[in-house]
C-alpha cells in the first residue's frame, strides 16, 4: 500500500441484470457504475461476485449428467450427500481433506485445483436458477479478472482495480468471510517485513492480506440474495500490481502445519 487510509468509500451497484453465459461483466459494470450515478475515478477497486462470473463463463454443470465412480460412490456414503455432486467435487479438486456425516447435508473439505481448501470445491447451488445445476468456480479467477478489467477500460478510459470473490468459511472460526479469488491490479499482499513499528521494532513476518481486507468489507453489502454482485470501493491508497495473482494466499505445502 502507497500510505494509509484513514476513510473507505463503499457502495453497492445496484440494477445489475441476472447474468446469463456469454454476457459481458465488465460491461454490465460500466452500465450500472452510470445508472447508479457514479463517475469513475482513479484509484477505484470493484469487488465482484464469482457467481455471475462463473455464468457469464458458462462454468456450469448439471448434476443429472453426472455418473459417479466408485470413489464418489464411497464418499458419499460417508457423508450423505449425493454421489453426482460428491463426483463433481472430485473433479475440480485434488485432494479430499475431509469427510464425515455432519447434519445437515454432511462434510466434504477438498484442496480445489486452484490451491482453496473449502467445502464442496466451493461449488455452489444457491441463485443458480435451476434445482438441477452446479455452478463451479471460473477457470482462472486472474485472468477473469483481467477481462473485466479490461473490458471496463474498454468503455470508459480508466481501468479499475477488480476482485472476484467468493465466500469461504474458516476452520477455527463461524461465519463465512468474503475472500479474493481473482485479482487484477489490486496486491494480494502487503508485505511489512523490514519495516518498523511504532516504537522502532523491527518487523518479520508481517503480511497484510490487502485483496482479501477489501473482499470482506466489500461482503458487506454483497447480499446472499444474489441482487448486489458488484461493489464499488473508493478511497484505499493503493499501487497497481500488474503481476497481482489471487493464488498468492495459497500456503506453500511444506509451510502446512496442520498436515
Amino acid at each position: 500500500m502507497e500510505k494509509n487510509a484513514h476513510s473507505l468509500e463503499i457502495f453497492a451497484l445496484t440494477g445489475i441484470p441476472k447474468v446469463k453465459a456469454g454476457d459481458d461483466v465488465g460491461g454490465l459494470i460500466a452500465d450500472a457504475m452510470r445508472s447508479n450515478g457514479k463517475r469513475w475515478q482513479r484509484g477505484d477497486i470493484v469487488v465482484v461476485a464469482q457467481k455471475i462470473v462463473s455464468k457469464a463463463e458458462g462454468r456450469v454443470r448439471k448434476a443429472s449428467d453426472i455418473v459417479p465412480t466408485d470413489e464418489a460412490l464411497e464418499y458419499a456414503r460417508i457423508t450423505g450427500k449425493d454421489a453426482r455432486k460428491v463426483q463433481a467435487v472430485l473433479d475440480e479438486s485434488t485432494e479430499i481433506v475431509r469427510a464425515c456425516d455432519h447434519p445437515p447435508d454432511g462434510v466434504l473439505i477438498s484442496r480445489h485445483r486452484q490451491g482453496w481448501i473449502c467445502a464442496n470445491a466451493a461449488i455452489d447451488e444457491s441463485n443458480v436458477g435451476d434445482d438441477d445445476a452446479l455452478l463451479l468456480l471460473p477457470e482462472d479467477p486472474d485472468a477473469s479478472a483481467r477481462r473485466i478489467a479490461g473490458r471496463i477500460y474498454d468503455r470508459t478510459g480508466i481501468e479499475p482495480g477488480v476482485i472476484v470473490s467468493d465466500t469461504f468459511g474458516r476452520p477455527w472460526r463461524r461465519g463465512l468471510v468474503n475472500v479474493a479469488i481473482g485479482l487484477s491490479g489490486v496486491p494480494a499482499l502487503d508485505s511489512w517485513i523490514g519495516r518498523r513499528d511504532a516504537f522502532g521494532r523491527q518487523l518479520q513476518v508481517s503480511q497484510q492480506a490487502t485483496a482479501d481486507e477489501v473482499a470482506a468489507a466489500a461482503g458487506l453489502l454483497m447480499a446472499k440474495d444474489g441482487l448486489t454482485p458488484a461493489i464499488l470501493v473508493r478511497g484505499l491508497a493503493w499501487k497497481s500490481c500488474s503481476q497481482s495473482h489471487a493464488r498468492s494466499y495459497v500456503r506453500p505445502l511444506e509451510e502446512d502445519l496442520f498436515k
